[in-house]
């Protein structure tokens, strides 16, 4: 079994409010949260604007927070994850969830370094105007040969045909009309404030560089499958880390190397149910199941119990 961490897109206003009610170990972990930041973020999460909320400072550690909560509740029910969990993986930043479920950051440092992360990427994309854009059903070659004709970056190898590109808006543009012309099924623009997972990140990175560099990580109780390297990783995270912000999510490769490995169940831990469907299109013969509330989150223990 592998658990799995969603990135930025899955935020949504309620997320984790009936976890909170229900658990206090994950009531905690939105309280620790707050005070790491000095900020309210259970109540933007809660009953705020999804404008607000879906700012890369904010949606970063919100959604962290939800994966935890679910995690520390696990924990407190008897779970652990060093015990029944082969492999660890996130979407971009939930690489960094996947760390503080670990163990190799812990939550407070997990909370800081995000909205450190968010804000650092909201201003390289005001320094360097750009933005995101999915392009569904093309082969690889072509998306490689669009992203280099335009000027756009690969951020993203989600699976089953579904890319990322990352660019200037006028890359954008005209990647856009290269891959309408090639036929792509869809061509979506993604409400995000930069070109993120490009060369366009580098004064973030230079600041994450910085603040990476002060962090202590511990080994991680279970392997961790890193962004840019696609396999299973156990030291070296602030380079990995660092790397990560220019470098594109390959995530199609790391669900086929945890495939190779063994795994057949893969578990999403936080909000949403986006890589819950990306796993279904890349290995379709696999189990895919998600807790991102009180109900899947109980229904996930019972079965636990009941086969232990």
């Amino acid at each position: 079994m592998a658990f799995l961490f969603p990135g930025q897109g899955s935020q949504s206003i309620g997320m984790g409010r009936d976890l909170a009610d229900a658990f206090p170990a994950a009531k905690d972990v939105f309280q620790e949260v707050d005070e790491a930041l000095h900020q309210n973020l259970t109540d933007l999460m809660w009953n705020g604007d999804i404008k607000e909320l879906t700012q890369t400072q904010n949606a970063q550690p919100a959604i962290m927070a939800v994966s935890m909560a679910v995690m520390r509740t696990l924990e407190a029910q008897g779970f652990s994850l060093k015990e029944n969990v082969s492999f660890v993986a996130g979407h971009s930043l939930g690489e960094y969830t996947a760390l503080c479920a670990t163990g190799a950051l812990t939550l407070t440092q997990t909370a800081k370094i995000l909205k450190i992360r968010g804000l650092a990427m909201a201003e390289a994309g005001d320094k360097e105007a750009g933005g995101m854009m999915a392009v569904l059903g093309l082969e690889p070659g072509v998306v490689q040969k669009i992203a280099s004709d335009s000027g756009c970056y690969v951020a993203n190898d989600n699976g089953a045909g579904q890319w990322v590109l990352s660019g200037s808006l006028v890359a954008l543009s005209t990647a856009k009309m290269q891959a309408e012309n090639m036929v792509a099924k869809r061509v979506i623009p993604l409400p995000v404030a930069g070109a993120f997972h490009s060369p366009l990140m580098k004064s973030a990175q230079e600041k994450i560089q910085e603040v990476l560099g002060q962090i202590k990580f511990q080994t991680p109780c279970v392997p961790v499958v890193a962004n840019v390297t696609a396999q299973a990783e156990t030291e070296n995270f602030a380079q990995l880390l660092v790397q990560q912000i220019v470098a594109p999510v390959r995530w199609r490769e790391s669900v086929l190397y945890m495939n190779a490995q063994g795994i057949t169940h893969f578990v999403e831990c936080g909000p949403g149910a986006v890589l819950s469907g990306l796993v279904r299109r890349i290995l379709p013969e696999s189990t895919q199941e998600k807790m991102n509330n009180v109900a899947t989150l109980q229904a996930f223990l019972e079965n636990y119990q009941k086969n232990t």
